[in-house]
C-alpha cells in the first residue's frame, strides 16, 4: 500500500472516530436553569462527574439589580442552613443508569427541601431534562434546563 493511501485510510480513521465522539453528546457541563414562573433565566449549573457519579454546582445566580447578588440559603437546613446559594452543591451522587442518570438528590434552594432526582438529555444534548421527585418518579416536577453556551 502506498504511502497516499495509508494516509487516506488515516484521515478517514480519525474522521469517523471524530464524529462518532461528536454525536455522543455529555451532561457534564454548564447548564442555565430556567424560572418556572417568569420562564427567564434563573442559574448556570456546572455538572461534573467525581467518582462515577455526577454532581452540580451553581456558578452564576441571574438576579435583578434590586435583589440580593449572593443570597442564603436561609430555606436550607443542617449544614447548608444560611449558606451562599452561589457555589453549592444542588445536585448529588446521580449515577449512569442506561441513557439517564438516576439515583441522586436535587435540593431546591428556594423552598430548602431536597428530592429524589434523574436527569437525561433531550434534543441532541441542548437540553437536560431534570426530574425531582419525593418517593416515585410519578410524583414530582421537571423542569428543562438548556445548555449554556
Amino acid at each position: 500500500m502506498t504511502a497516499t493511501r495509508w494516509l487516506g485510510l488515516a484521515t478517514l480513521t480519525v474522521l469517523f472516530a471524530t464524529s462518532a465522539l461528536a454525536q455522543e453528546a455529555s451532561v457534564l457541563g454548564r447548564w442555565t436553569t430556567i424560572d418556572d414562573a417568569t420562564k427567564k433565566p434563573k442559574s448556570i449549573v456546572t455538572i461534573y462527574e467525581e467518582g462515577g457519579k455526577l454532581f452540580g454546582k451553581v456558578e452564576k445566580l441571574f438576579r435583578e439589580p434590586n435583589e440580593e447578588q449572593n443570597p442564603l440559603c436561609d430555606k436550607c437546613e443542617g449544614a447548608l442552613k444560611n449558606q451562599p446559594i452561589l457555589g453549592m452543591i444542588v445536585l448529588r451522587d446521580l449515577k449512569k443508569d442506561g441513557n439517564e442518570w438516576t439515583g441522586g438528590t436535587i435540593l431546591d434552594p428556594a423552598n430548602g427541601k431536597t428530592y429524589k432526582s434523574k436527569i437525561a438529555l433531550e434534543d441532541g444534548g441542548k437540553k437536560l431534562k431534570v426530574r425531582g421527585f419525593i418517593g416515585i418518579a410519578l410524583i414530582g416536577r421537571t423542569q428543562y434546563w438548556m445548555r449554556a453556551e
